[in-house]
């Protein structure tokens, strides 16, 4: 992720239908900020969120690794955002398999969390894929709020097919560098 990519992630978290586990879609300016945060994250951490696309270099969303508070202490968390057009096509949960493997096979973390809204299609999903589901940690979002329940992501899953998008822009040495020949 990159400045350049200003205007599908401003169009990406300004939609509501994307945003609608969160208080209230972004901004132009929050977008900028968001792509800030995840700048940041790259120098402080070596991740964040990744641009999701396909092969023909069609945007997709964002996906990728960040700490976040879970029962007062620090995880990572896969997250991710994907553009409505692309919803339930399975782009998400392969991009976010992608992130969890990068993650594990970097000793990122011990244990990977993806927290999620109860009611959202990516809880049959991730289920569907192996991850172990508990209830919404102490301190977390209440029903109506942002997302509220979250996978421990380190059960086995099943590898990502040749045709998902997986996060492709990152820079030089930084993520899973998939642009070009995905797993």
């Amino acid at each position: 992720m990159s400045t350049d990519d200003l205007d599908d992630m401003a169009d990406l978290l300004g939609d509501p239908l994307v945003m609608e586990y969160y208080p209230r879609p972004k901004d132009r300016r929050e977008a900028a900020e968001w792509i800030g945060w995840n700048l940041r994250n790259y120098a402080e951490h070596g991740h964040g969120l990744w641009i999701i696309e396909t092969h023909d270099g069609e945007f997709i969303g964002d996906c990728g690794l960040t700490w976040q508070t879970v029962d007062q202490s620090l995880a990572l968390e896969v997250g991710y955002h994907v553009k409505t057009s692309a919803q339930r096509l399975g782009y998400a949960a392969e991009a976010a398999t992608a992130c969890r493997d990068y993650a594990s096979s970097h000793v990122l973390a011990v244990r990977i969390v993806s927290i999620i809204h109860l009611d959202a299609p990516t809880f049959t999903a991730l289920r569907v894929r192996g991850v172990q589901l508990h209830a919404r940690p102490p301190g977390h979002a209440a029903p109506g709020q942002r997302r509220q329940r979250r996978g421990d992501a380190s059960s086995r899953v099943a590898a990502p097919s040749s045709r998902a998008a997986v996060p492709t822009k990152t820079p030089a040495g930084v993520g899973p560098d998939r642009h070009a020949d995905p797993p």
